[in-house]
């Protein structure tokens, strides 16, 4: 919940030259609801795509007063969309259900999810990451095909991680990337789980990014702080 429009517009225009030559990775920015389509329209061309940061359960249009659906943030420009993130899932009533439902109705509308996992402070000290990872991972794509799994991206977030200075260290990262990794190959089979790309996102910096995209298991980052000023985004998007 940061930026109105004309800071997010400024600053989008201010990143796309800083990454036109950043042809190693996709580019994802997530502005408020209420920037999207003006920030998706000064980008159009360039290598900077748009995403929701969050979306409805479903697509048909109705009473559901305050809901986005999938099929209007395509309609404004956007090809991405997070879903349970971290902060819906602890202050907004997320559920893995409700996760799963938008994972289903983002699809259809031709959006590519980014679907948000991790575990907090007390379920990492009890031992209990793992669990609640594969939980939250199989009830989440419950019900998908292989060819869904091709539109789905996974972001691993450490939620103690995220905000608070601390980050996982690389090889922490690695360790719940690979075991994320296998439950999908033992859910949809080794392809599938080999093409997907894990995420990590927990206070992401240009100091530590190059650190965690050295693990073999790292695809990319869930940026959330760093991402708020052009060039600190961009040092992170051209960190090699």
């Amino acid at each position: 919940m940061y930026k109105l429009l004309d800071d997010a517009v400024q600053t989008a225009l201010a990143l796309k030259p800083l990454v036109a030559n950043s042809n190693h990775c996709d580019i994802v920015i997530t502005p408020p609801f209420t920037s999207l389509k003006t920030v998706a329209d000064r980008l159009e061309g360039s290598n900077v795509n748009v995403a929701g940061q969050d979306c409805s359960t479903q697509n048909e249009v109705g009473a559901h007063t305050g809901e986005v659906t999938p099929g209007m943030l395509k309609d404004v420009g956007c090809s991405y969309v997070i879903i349970a993130h971290s902060e819906r899932r602890q202050f907004y009533s997320e559920t893995d259900e409700s996760a799963n439902r938008k994972l289903k109705a983002a699809i259809n509308a031709g959006l590519s999810p980014i679907f948000c996992i991790g575990e907090v402070l007390s379920e990492r000290e009890a031992g209990s990451a793992e669990d609640v990872v594969e939980t939250q991972l199989n009830a989440g794509l419950e019900g998908l095909t292989v060819a869904d799994m091709e539109r789905i991206i996974v972001a691993y977030e450490p939620v103690w991680a995220i905000g608070t200075g601390k980050t996982a260290t690389p090889e922490q990262a690695q360790e719940m990337h690979g075991y994320i990794r296998q439950k999908v190959s033992e859910i949809h089979g080794k392809t599938v789980a080999e093409s997907l790309r894990v995420l990590y996102g927990g206070s992401v910096k240009p100091d530590n990014i190059s650190d965690l995209m050295a693990q073999p298991d790292v695809d990319g980052a869930l940026v959330g702080g760093a991402s708020l000023e052009a060039e600190s985004f961009a040092k992170i998007v051209n960190y090699k």
